[in-house]
């Protein structure tokens, strides 16, 4: 029996869209997939990429009515590339990369060049040819710039030298990415003039059409921005967000630039707000719901029985590249003048390839398909390789620390200046963060800065934020119940933080998540009433009752104006706390 045979079996027992049925799979393996690789404290992304495999391989697809071969998963592919650059635009940081800029120019620069001639002339050697080639040099060159910073973030160390050097070298090959994109119509020779010329205007284009982004997100968009922030619905402010990427997307693809370079330049749109801390709150939940749908879409397209077959070169192909790309990477953060320890921390977070060599696989293929092996090794090797970069993370402290006790050193005793982390990322430490710029709000700040306390300032009165910013306190515009903005507030870092508003069912929510985060916290809040009070203290919450001060004002106050003083304080806070 035929797959068009089953396919009407399958769709006729069910009324369920294919489409829905595909996704619904997708996600339900995601979860259970996912479990085990906690368990065992491995990326992932890579069990993403698992359960896509085990999906296309697995045969459940039929039961939903979608064939191995339908242009639905690829679909789904190209949508996982569209919410990927989105996410990448949005979180590019272009005064991190004037910081970095020696880094990434050199570091990246080397990087990039010395692992794409390798990758090159091997490709030449096996007689691929040479447009192909070249994609494939550059996408072998690319390192997994998700799960690195992830990786750094979960050991504790996202402010290591060695941590700064792999941000250098991933803004280079972001922006490499983008340059490459746009020139792959030139590489394979889809329009008509000289080479020269296409990718002249293809550059040209390209750059006209991200400076006009980032033009119209610090000038055009901020005031539809700024109206709805004002209307005070969340919902509007993320039907803004989408709709933004959705036009600035469309506008690449009619300038035929790809909906992917689109995308980027949305999120370049949106990062040069004021807002872009509340759109990085709002838009991370989803990162890992786009990085789940890229991810499965890629091992989709995996055949495992041919893997199986090529086992052999599977395992080569991965060490090779590990061993390769890791030699280059060490070899440039001697250059850098790094030490042992943050050299091999850096060398194992860069060593791999990564999510962006698939995006450009996938967009490749779109020109001219890769032949069949070569893209299923490629396919595997990079979800070894990022699969194994959280281990090797882990190994490089241990390891670089046998090494030195060997008398083995690297590059200086301490790491050079400009891989200090800038003002606009140096991370606040021992700092009181203030939910609410009300009345109580203003004046807990002022006096805490007057005792040299840092502050941190989370509101969303887009006004007060604007006006913030302009004086130099640090304010986030973003909800203190969103998980990530407590993340950018340092809330793990923190010492305090205080609900300044009397919105107790909003500082529920916080809670859990300020608990999770960091335990030891100091956590103030306010309440109306006796219940709520209850409730907070429960919470193991410092409360401060609106009512209960409100009545000591007014009788310490009524006193005064007859000039008794027969209640005490003491008396005061008797009648006021009597049930």
């Amino acid at each position: 029996m035929s797959w068009t045979d089953v396919i009407p079996l399958a769709a006729g027992a069910s009324s369920v869209t294919p489409f829905f049925g595909m996704l619904a799979l997708v996600l339900v393996l995601a979860v259970f997939v996912s479990l085990v690789l906690v368990k065992l404290r491995q990326s992932l992304l890579v069990g993403y990429f698992l359960c896509g495999v085990l999906i296309a391989n697995s045969g459940v697809l039929v039961l939903v009515g979608v064939p191995p071969d339908d242009p639905m998963i690829g679909n789904l592919g190209e949508l996982g590339v569209i919410l990927l650059m989105f996410t990448l635009g949005l979180e590019f940081s272009l005064g991190e990369l004037r910081h970095l800029w020696r880094v990434a120019l050199i570091g990246g620069g080397v990087q990039v060049a010395l692992t794409a001639s390798i990758a090159t002339a091997f490709a030449r050697l096996c007689g691929i040819p040479w447009s192909d080639a070249l994609v494939l040099s550059v996408a072998v060159a690319l390192s997994s710039t998700a799960v690195a910073m992830k990786s750094f973030q979960e050991l504790g160390q996202p402010n290591n030298p060695g941590a700064r050097v792999a941000l250098g070298v991933a803004l280079f090959q972001d922006i490499l990415v983008i340059l490459f994109i746009l020139l792959l119509p030139a590489i394979y020779g889809r329009d008509e003039g000289s080479t020269v010329g296409q990718i002249a205007w293809a550059l040209t284009k390209g750059t006209l059409f991200l400076g006009a982004a980032v033009l119209l997100g610090r000038y055009g968009n901020t005031a539809l921005l700024h109206a709805v922030a004002r209307s005070g619905s969340r919902e509007l402010f993320t039907l803004t967000i989408i709709g933004t990427c959705a036009a600035v997307a469309l506008a690449g693809e009619a300038l035929d630039l790809s909906l992917a370079l689109g995308a980027f330049a949305a999120g370049l749109v949106l990062s040069e707000s004021i807002y872009s801390h509340r759109i990085l709150s709002d838009i991370l939940p989803f990162k890992d719901l786009f990085l789940t749908i890229f991810f499965v879409s890629v091992g989709l397209m995996i055949d495992l029985d041919a893997l199986v077959k090529e086992w052999l070169f599977v395992l080569i192909g991965t060490v090779v590249i590990l061993a390769v790309k890791g030699s280059i990477v060490f070899g440039v953060t001697r250059l850098l003048k790094l030490p042992l320890r943050p050299a091999l921390l850096a060398t194992a977070s860069l060593a791999s390839t990564g999510e962006f060599s698939l995006v450009l696989l996938k967009k490749a293929g779109g020109f001219r398909p890769f032949d069949p092996a070569v893209e299923q090794l490629l396919l595997a090797c990079t979800a070894v390789t990022m699969g194994l970069v959280p281990s090797l993370m882990r190994g490089a402290g241990p390891f670089g620390r046998w090494l030195e006790s060997k008398g083995v050193s690297s590059g200086a005793k301490r790491a050079p200046a400009e891989l200090a982390p800038t003002a606009a990322v140096r991370q606040i430490r021992d700092h009181a963060i203030i939910c609410g710029y009300g009345p109580v709000g203003q004046a807990l700040n002022e006096a805490l800065l007057k005792c040299d306390v840092p502050t941190l300032v989370l509101e969303l009165n887009s006004e007060t934020v604007r006006e913030l910013k302009s004086r130099g306190q640090p304010v986030l515009f973003a909800d203190a119940a969103h998980p990530e903005a407590l993340d950018l507030a340092g809330i793990d870092r923190a010492r305090f933080i205080a609900f300044t508003f009397p919105a107790v069912a909003v500082t529920l929510a916080a809670l859990p998540l300020v608990r999770e985060k960091n335990r030891g916290i100091l956590i103030f809040a306010r309440a109306k009433f006796q219940a709520e009070v209850e409730l907070l203290r429960a919470h193991d919450v410092q409360v401060i009752q609106d009512e209960r001060e409100s009545a000591i004002a007014m009788i310490e106050n009524a006193m005064g104006a007859y000039q008794r003083a027969d209640l005490s304080r003491e008396d005061v806070l008797a009648i006021v706390d009597r049930k």
